[in-house]
């Protein structure tokens, strides 16, 4: 995709939909600003479930799941014009406690290994900025705990060495998403109890507010997006088989969301130029010209 910019941001999701449920709208607006965005899928999906009633396509979920998530994917990635890579490991799914991981799974895979593509691919893209998950995964699937771990190894290890692998390249900020963030979500609850007391999604935000806390606290960089919200929901909507249409989690009244949150938000965790205070960009300090 041709831009206007310089810059160039890397964001390293677990599976398709993650790029459209965890910082959707910032992708659209730097897209739209000129930027070359790039989303990597490290997995395929294809070991998830249909998490919408009603799916239209059943037997094709059944069939081919693999093939049902590239052609979400490619949806979305239109909705939200950007550029995507998958990176090509299959989905580790998330078994029973104590039951194995799918076998040769992504999650199972020596860092060694799976961390060497996304080296390649950093080198080759030259992103300043790269985004991923912390050391949690967000929330703990074996995928999202790899995607950081993987994300982390193959930006240190894409500044030095491993010369067959292209060449070396230093990526200038890294960032956590914190879109799960407990001070959002009190946030959007504290705006719905004042705007509609009675709404019956309130007791089950209440609830999953209680159990987030303060997960999300160490918020260094609010990315507005209040432009981008049609975007970001297209793209969710895209994945219709993981995403009910009028799902309460994703699908917060817009008036709602710019007057009491209208942001992106993300924890800057690894940087090689000055860090400026209440940053409202991710490319805040970075130079373009690298």
């Amino acid at each position: 995709m041709p831009t206007s910019s310089g810059r160039r941001l890397l964001a390293v999701h677990a599976h398709p939909d993650d790029e459209s449920s965890k910082g959707a709208g910032t992708l659209a607006r730097y897209v739209a600003e000129g930027a070359q965005v790039t989303v990597v899928s490290c997995t395929g999906g294809e070991s998830g479930d249909v998490l919408t009633a009603g799916f239209a396509l059943p037997h094709r979920a059944s069939r081919d799941m693999a093939g049902l998530r590239r052609l979400e994917m490619a949806a979305a990635q239109a909705e939200l014009g950007i550029d995507h890579v998958w990176l090509g490991y299959v989905d580790s799914g998330l078994p029973p406690e104590g039951e194995p991981l799918r076998a040769l799974s992504f999650a199972t895979i020596p860092l060694e290994v799976s961390g060497r593509p996304l080296v390649r691919l950093i080198r080759r893209l030259r992103p300043q900025v790269v985004v991923t998950y912390d050391e949690t995964g967000g929330y703990p699937h074996p995928d999202h705990i790899r995607t950081h771990e993987v994300t982390m190894w193959a930006v240190e290890h894409a500044a030095q060495g491993l010369p067959e692998l292209g060449e070396p390249w230093e990526v200038q900020k890294v960032y956590f998403d914190r879109s799960m963030s407990g001070q959002r979500l009190r946030a959007l609850i504290a705006a719905l109890e004042e705007s509609a007391p009675h709404d019956a999604r309130l007791p089950d935000m209440r609830q999953w507010s209680e159990r987030i806390g303060d997960r999300g606290a160490a918020l260094t960089t609010r990315v507005d997006i209040g432009q981008h919200l049609a975007a970001r929901d297209a793209a969710l909507r895209a994945h219709a088989s993981q995403v009910e249409p009028d799902s309460p989690f994703f699908f917060w009244p817009h008036d709602l969301l710019l007057a009491a949150w209208p942001t992106d938000d993300y924890e800057l965790v690894r940087s090689s130029v000055p860090a400026v205070d209440g940053e409202d960009d991710l490319f805040a300090g970075v130079e373009e010209d690298r």
